[in-house]
């Protein structure tokens, strides 16, 4: 299982004691520039399809606050394959939005954010905190973060199926300029989340030689809290050649029995003044949950069941290309620059002990799943 309560309520002691220290403190801060981005994105996988507009809006009041929004709608069809095993396809939007602000007091910016996101079956409130400080000479960063949610999990088909789920995150990030090449940095995340954290259209199967498949679905049983921890090592090194090198681990470990961990390799490449080339690889893997499984032997065999393949054991492999082209303006004209910006990622997911219910085969010796996923993202961005 994961970390004690004891060292949880160490860590959310310790990153309040760094908000107030810091609170008090005073130095370099910059406010964000002010710009408008306009996005679409894709994805597709697993028989889902998702796609939609995502608009930002950023511009400074004064010379110490920014505010920002961002309109963002996800346009679901299709089902997963542990959803279409007990159900039918649908079809649903998802709108989210967020207002958010940026003080700058005596060289230290707060961040603060409330987000709303809306379904026809689940609603998302959300705010943030953020603070983040430079200091020694502006060679190292240190950010903190807190974020409290709240979620209303509705049925479709139920009205009166109504649940609630509670979610606090704590984050503490540290960035260091170590050589004139290189930065390195470091973070810490802690999650709290409480209620209802099933999903109500997902099931278990157990074994029933009476069925006409000789198995049955029943409803998962979750517990009604999860606690995470997740620690992370980036570095970014500059070549010589006006291009860059990123790396990243990270490892996970939750109060379910998951560990996870991933790493993830860049390549940043310039042309010229205003062509950008990235290139980048990641992996991740888990352990499966402690009360996970893809076949049960008997209805109500233990306390907590799942059958989830986010919660099984599997891996999954990504590779990636974005190309951007970026302009400068004049800085006297209304608009100082702009750029476009294409991004494609192709993702391979793996499962290990999770099984195609779909596909022939004997009961709990179906064909492991695997899946294909695309994701793409096209923006565009203005500076003023």
């Amino acid at each position: 299982m994961g970390v004690t309560s004891y060292s949880q309520s160490m860590i959310k002691l310790g990153l309040c004691t760094l908000v107030l220290f810091l609170a008090a403190s005073s130095w370099a801060a910059v406010l964000p520039q002010d710009r408008s981005d306009a996005l679409y994105h894709s994805y597709n996988g697993d028989g889902v399809s998702i796609d939609g507009p995502s608009v930002l809006l950023r511009k400074k009041i004064s010379d110490k606050v920014s505010i920002s929004a961002n309109y963002y709608v996800d346009s679901i069809s299709g089902a997963s394959i542990d959803v279409r095993a007990t159900a039918s396809e649908y079809q649903e939007e998802r709108k989210e939005t967020t207002l958010a602000a940026d003080f700058l007091h005596n060289k230290s910016i707060l961040s603060l954010s409330y987000t709303a996101s809306d379904e026809n079956d689940f609603k998302a409130r959300s705010i943030y905190l953020g603070l983040s400080q430079d200091f020694f000479g502006d060679l190292t960063t240190l950010s903190l973060s807190y974020a409290r949610g709240q979620d209303e999990v509705g049925k479709t088909g139920d009205a009166n199926f109504i649940e609630q789920a509670d979610r606090q995150k704590y984050g503490l990030g540290l960035t260091q300029v170590a050589t004139k090449n290189l930065i390195m940095g470091l973070s810490l995340e802690n999650i709290s989340d409480s209620g209802y954290l099933n999903n109500p259209y997902r099931s278990i199967r157990f074994v029933d030689p009476q069925a006409a498949k000789g198995y049955r679905f029943v409803t998962e049983i979750y517990p009604n809290s999860r606690s995470s921890n997740a620690l992370a090592l980036t570095a970014n090194y500059y070549l010589a050649y006006r291009a860059s090198i990123h790396g990243e681990v990270r490892v996970y470990q939750d109060s379910w029995g998951i560990k996870g961990r991933n790493a993830k390799l860049a390549y940043t490449h310039t042309i010229g003044d205003e062509w950008i080339i990235d290139i980048r690889s990641r992996i991740y893997s888990q352990d499966k949950a402690d009360f996970y499984q893809d076949l049960f032997s008997r209805e109500n065999e233990f306390n907590f069941m799942a059958r989830d393949k986010e919660l099984s054991t599997f891996s999954n492999l990504s590779v990636g290309l974005s190309v951007s082209y970026e302009k400068s303006l004049s800085s006297t004209a209304t608009f100082k620059k702009w750029s476009v910006n294409g991004e494609v990622d192709h993702i391979r997911f793996k499962y290990d002990d999770f099984r195609n219910v779909l596909a022939e085969g004997a009961v709990g010796e179906e064909p492991l799943f695997a899946f294909n996923a695309n994701v793409l993202r096209v923006f565009f961005s203005v500076w003023y």
